[in-house]
């Protein structure tokens, strides 16, 4: 588990936000999928875990899954480098309240994504345990224009998965050698998006809350990283879940 108390490195997944039709309505599912508690933020709703804030929900409508924001020191540099490495601006930067500054930005084969330079509010502030964010991964049709983009703008260095041969798939890193997150290629992915996955202590216990709060679910599968499930939420925006394997 980790306490994020900080701004991560350039590239570090650090915020996930939903935008959803009801605000109340979101975080009842979510409530009672994750035991998240809410407060109200400059973004919307802030969702708590042990009183911090672990992700947000902003009245809006809804994509096709949570927007992952990526950490900078320097928001409008940046922007900038999304702008010359062939990616679009969709929002400049801006200021959040007295959280942080702000931009959304598109890459060239349609991917949204934010950059996030946290002031009074770091980001995600636990991550990477039970009910809480533990990885972002790209799917596009386009992997090669995708991961040209991402090492651009972020630095990052990529590396194939020899654990699993039978996809196309690339490990984003950081200059210091951290992985965060994946760039996935898929001839039939409809468009370009960010796949959240969230870490549960029991995949099959979260699926029956789903259910129960009124949302959809695939099958579990195991992998050899573990036991997950795509979630589609009662407004129709997906994740993923995943317990490791027992």
């Amino acid at each position: 588990m980790s306490d994020v108390s900080r701004n991560q490195p350039l590239g570090t997944p650090t915020w996930i936000d939903l935008g959803v039709p009801d605000l109340r309505a979101a975080e009842a599912f979510y409530g009672a999928v994750f035991g998240w508690e809410f407060a109200a933020s400059a973004r919307g709703s802030d969702c708590l875990l042990r009183g911090l804030p672990v992700a947000g929900l902003r009245q809006g409508t809804t994509g096709p899954g949570w927007a992952v924001h990526l950490a900078t020191d320097d928001c409008d540099g940046t922007a900038k480098r999304v702008v010359a490495a062939g990616g679009t601006l969709l929002e400049g930067p801006h200021e959040v309240g007295d959280l942080g500054r702000a931009a959304i930005g598109a890459d060239p084969t349609g991917g949204r994504f934010g950059l996030w330079q946290g002031r009074a509010q770091p980001g995600c502030r636990l991550v990477n345990e039970p009910d809480t964010l533990i990885r972002n991964d790209l799917v596009t049709a386009r992997a090669e224009a995708a991961r040209a983009f991402y090492a651009n703008v972020f630095d990052f260095t990529l590396d194939g998965n020899p654990d699993l041969p039978e996809l196309d798939f690339t490990f984003l890193r950081r200059p210091d050698g951290h992985e965060v997150g994946g760039i996935v290629g898929s001839s039939d992915a409809p468009a370009t998006t960010w796949v959240t996955t969230f870490a549960v202590a029991d995949t099959d216990a979260t699926l029956a809350r789903v259910v129960a709060a009124g949302g959809t679910h695939t099958a579990p599968e195991d992998t050899v990283y573990a036991r997950v499930a795509t979630v589609t939420d009662p407004f129709g925006a997906e994740f993923s879940v995943g317990a490791p394997p027992s």
